[in-house]
């Protein structure tokens, strides 16, 4: 039980860090604070690995630095999958905003 938290505390740290670093590749101003982060964080790592998979199935993409993971989340697919899901998430606040 406490193995799985320590875990869940440990993604949660991961997916803070990843959308940081995604804020910094894209700056816009991150909806819902601290919790949006999160989120971004974590959509942005499912998304991340997920289109990893799919480009290494279709196209054989097999760079060393893809597989630089912590704790089994894959680094830079997860940064990448952020910067994505922040990009969409803030373009759609913002377009929602103004129109």
């Amino acid at each position: 039980m406490t193995d799985s938290l320590i875990n869940l505390l440990i993604k949660l740290v991961i997916a803070i860090a990843c959308g940081s670093i995604a804020n910094i590749l894209v700056p816009r101003r991150i909806p819902g604070g601290l919790v949006g982060l999160i989120l971004i964080g974590l959509a942005g790592i499912w998304l991340g690995e997920w289109a990893f998979a799919l480009f290494r199935k279709e196209f054989g993409i097999n760079f060393a630095f893809l597989y630089w993971q912590i704790q089994g989340v894959l680094v830079v697919p997860a940064i990448v999958g952020c910067a994505i899901v922040l990009y969409l998430i803030s373009a759609f606040v913002r377009w929602g905003r103004f129109e």
